[in-house]
């Protein structure tokens, strides 16, 4: 079943705390949202193996979840489903599953494992008070009469699952669901500029059924090379709606892919037919989308289908990006 409460914390930073070698390693961060003090408990290791996490951070993050996030600071919940302030991190496309990378919880040495990765940017966000982290996670709390276990506030409350929560193998499937992810969000108010950081267990199935959220076999991989690649799109056409949008295909492979049975899918998950074609090596495709299927001019993303339903690469873009008229985007 998913997660009991799923949503979105937001304040400053005030502390954080290194768990280093113990059971369950977390990376702690305290966080202030006006008179209440909030943990935000950040895992840096899984319990299975292999216990290294994935991580992925986005130094210029631009995607519409962050037009959907909430104004004020505390804690919000937020509903499943596309087109709101929820993460997902294959539905959403909201990064590059080939970035991904790995690294250990916390060894000895400078810049050489995930909690030094944290501290690079919250250690920041604690010193500069133009800086807002957003924590997306299951609440607990608060918990009345009792301290919080690590800085000691009182009532103890906070969020944790902070990374992927579908696709789990195990006891963990209990967890699974769509549109639950967990992130860190970082907006850097003086540069006007986001930063995401984004965690993933090794054991975690990059393809998971769309209703349970539970693993799916089959598919490439995150650091699989893909084939076929959304790589532009015309979303905002010169004239009056209905425009004529279209997404473009780069075949990167060296063999041509047969295109019979794609298909691409918008923000809201309607879905269109690729013509079925071949796509030589080297060669890109305009497709023009029918059957409904819209690039939103207020931010949206484009996903592109194999024969099975699976995701097989995707995109996503901001409404300052489409802003535009008759300008192809280039991903």
């Amino acid at each position: 079943m998913p997660l009991k409460s799923y949503g979105v914390l937001s304040g400053a930073v005030v502390g954080t705390q290194r768990e280093g070698k113990t059971d369950t390693p977390h990376y702690q961060i305290e966080l202030a949202a006006d008179d209440v003090r909030y943990r935000v408990a950040v895992n840096v290791e899984s319990q299975e193996t292999p216990s290294e996490l994935r991580y992925c951070v986005v130094e210029d993050f631009r995607h519409p979840v962050t037009a959907a996030l909430p104004a004020g600071a505390g804690w919000t919940p937020l509903p499943p489903g596309p087109g709101g302030a929820g993460l997902d991190f294959i539905r959403a496309n909201l990064f590059d599953p080939a970035t991904l990378r790995v690294l250990p919880p916390d060894v000895t040495g400078p810049d050489n494992d995930l909690a030094d990765l944290l501290d690079h940017y919250v250690l920041r966000a604690q010193r500069d008070p133009d800086v807002r982290l957003y924590a997306f996670g299951e609440r607990w709390g608060p918990e009345d009469g009792v301290p919080d276990k690590v800085f000691g506030f009182l009532p103890g409350n906070g969020v944790h699952d902070v990374h992927m929560n579908q696709g789990n193998s195990g006891a963990f499937r209990r967890d699974d669901g769509v549109w639950q992810d967990g992130g860190l969000l970082l907006h850097f108010g003086a540069e006007s500029r986001w930063v995401a950081i984004f965690l993933a267990f090794q054991s975690q199935s990059w393809h998971t059924d769309d209703t349970t959220g539970h693993a799916i076999d089959g598919g490439p991989g995150p650091q699989e090379q893909i084939p076929v690649r959304v790589v532009g799109a015309l979303v905002n056409p010169v004239g009056p709606a209905p425009e004529a949008e279209q997404v473009t295909l780069l075949n990167a492979s060296p063999a041509e892919v047969d295109l019979t049975g794609w298909r691409l899918a918008d923000r809201a998950k309607k879905t269109c037919a690729l013509p079925a074609t071949r796509l030589a090596a080297g060669t890109t495709l305009a497709v023009p989308l029918t059957d409904g299927v819209q690039l939103g001019n207020n931010g949206g993303a484009i996903t592109l289908l194999n024969p099975q339903g699976l995701k097989v690469h995707g995109v996503s873009y901001t409404a300052e990006q489409s802003h535009d008229e008759g300008w192809t985007l280039v991903f």
